[in-house]
């Protein structure tokens, strides 16, 4: 991972339809970026994310959502499944990406950049991997990490960290 990369809009992913989105799209948002899974005990945050979302958006807030199934294999289905179980589900409208690796070798870059810049309390032990499903990081308007949740903490409980960050703006 280069040290010259400052924020995350050096990085680019794939839509669960395929496009390659840049991150760069997301400049000026808060955003908070959570690996995601289908069928995981943590699922129905997916209703806290979207509530997040659709009541922050137009301040300038994005969830950006990350399948993966790295943990438990509880991510099996293809994008297409992946977008059909969370528009049926959970009306999800924020946006959902292609499934990443976000530990091991095939770590996505951007999984990289925010495990080195917020390697979590105890995952300082295992050298920042991420733990579970629905880890969270929590990054300002100018694309830099600023906090890592667990994935037991609850969406409603970065409201107070979402809201005064919605209140900043960009260095």
């Amino acid at each position: 991972m280069s040290a010259l990369i400052d924020s995350i809009y050096a990085f680019s992913a794939p839509l669960l339809d395929g496009h390659l989105q840049s991150l760069a799209a997301f400049r000026g948002q808060v955003l908070l970026i959570v690996n995601t899974a289908s069928r995981c005990g943590f699922t129905p945050q997916y209703a806290a994310l979207e509530d997040l979302y659709r009541t922050r958006k137009d301040r300038g807030f994005s969830v950006l959502a990350f399948p993966s199934n790295q943990f438990g294999h509880q991510e099996p289905g293809s994008e297409e499944e992946i977008g059909q179980f969370c528009e049926k589900n959970f009306g999800v409208s924020f946006p959902v990406f292609a499934k990443i690796d976000v530990n091991g070798p095939g770590t996505h870059p951007l999984y990289q950049y925010l495990k080195q810049k917020q390697p979590g309390f105890l995952s300082r032990l295992a050298g920042g991997r991420v733990g579970w499903n629905f880890t969270k990081f929590l990054v300002d308007r100018s694309g830099r990490p600023v906090a890592r949740r667990s994935p037991a903490t609850s969406p409603e409980k970065l409201i107070p960290a979402i809201d005064q960050l919605l209140r900043q703006t960009t260095a």
